[in-house]
């Protein structure tokens, strides 16, 4: 565990491409033979550490199952909430996979398409959850739920990057209600849902 929370540390950081295992073994005060026999390549490291940060987001988020009985306001509500409070304690979570993501697209194929399968979920989630917003008539049928869903996961990615690059000016908090008010408004219907107010407490 501990050389896995230096690795996301230092991934998120540096990113997969600038860091070295000879920075890995350093960072976890770890001989560089000794990682080498947990870990044989870089790659191996970053595809464990990929796992380890996606089962710590599952259990944070709690992400809903297919619920029809609540309402879907109710259910994007509560996911805003826990998302703002996991970004806030720990944004190294969405920059890490932002920056592996943006890094392993164009370089290799299997760190990329292990981040686009963890990232799936999230976005398979969401976009089910609008699906059942619009059935009900709480969300905008014009609206592409899958687009919604990828395009809100994205914002919220690439925002934390920006934040981390401008973080001696510009506040998390305050970014963060942007881009959900940003998005609030292109989905829900005109009925005074406000799930960004909601996120602040």
């Amino acid at each position: 565990m501990d050389i896995l929370e230096a690795a996301i540390h230092l991934f998120a950081r540096r990113g997969f491409l600038a860091t070295t295992m000879a920075d890995l073994s350093r960072a976890i005060r770890m001989t560089p033979g000794a990682l080498y026999w947990h870990f044989p390549t870089k790659e191996d490291l970053l595809l464990a550490a990929i796992e380890e940060l996606h089962q710590r987001c599952l259990r944070a988020f709690q992400l809903p199952g297919d619920d029809r009985e609540r309402p879907a306001r109710e259910q994007f509500q509560s996911i805003c909430e826990r998302t703002h409070l996991l970004l806030r304690e720990h944004r190294e979570y969405g920059i890490f996979f932002a920056m592996l993501a943006a890094e392993a697209a164009d370089s290799n194929d299997q760190v990329a398409e292990a981040i686009r399968d963890k990232l799936a979920l999230y976005v398979t989630t969401l976009e089910r959850l609008i699906r059942h917003g619009q059935q009900m008539g709480e969300f905008r049928q014009d609206v592409d739920a899958l687009a919604a869903a990828h395009s809100l996961l994205g914002g919220l990615l690439g925002m934390l990057v920006h934040q981390n690059l401008f973080r001696a000016s510009v506040d998390y908090d305050p970014l963060y209600r942007a881009v959900m008010l940003i998005h609030q408004a292109g989905l829900v219907q005109a009925t005074g849902f406000d799930c960004v107010n909601a996120s602040q407490s």
